[in-house]
């Protein structure tokens, strides 16, 4: 079996939280991680992305940056996607949730983009 893991906002968090806990033939069982508008989005992680697929938002930080973030033995199977401006996952430039923050259910670039990082990590080519 292999699954993908997916979360929005507080939904990105508690996949965030999870990710500890799944390890050996759990953690390989999980071929790929898209998360949007990430409370916990640390800034400088190789798997950051705006919403364009960009790197406005590589170096921010989320509210909930303090509590850890991404493990860093996730991060090659991760693409944390936060749309700059969003005050959720990203505090230097947003606060709280905002119109960005709530943009990602209508971006077509956001849903295109999960859809292609998801197709290729099931099929083992990202």
């Amino acid at each position: 079996m292999c699954f993908i893991l997916q979360g929005y906002s507080q939904g990105a968090a508690a996949t965030v939280n999870a990710m500890p806990k799944l390890t050996g033939a759990n953690m390989d069982a999980v071929k790929g991680v898209f998360l949007i508008g990430d409370p916990e989005h640390r800034s400088g992680l190789a798997c950051n992305v705006d919403a364009n697929g960009g790197t406005t938002t590589k170096n921010v930080n989320g509210l909930s940056a303090v509590l850890g973030g991404i493990p860093a033995a996730w991060v090659p199977k991760t693409m944390d996607v936060c749309a700059y401006g969003d005050g959720v996952c990203d505090t230097t430039h947003g606060f709280g949730i905002n119109a960005q923050h709530l943009s990602y259910p209508y971006s077509s670039t956001v849903q295109s983009m999960g859809t292609k990082y998801m197709v290729a990590q099931l099929n083992g080519s990202s």
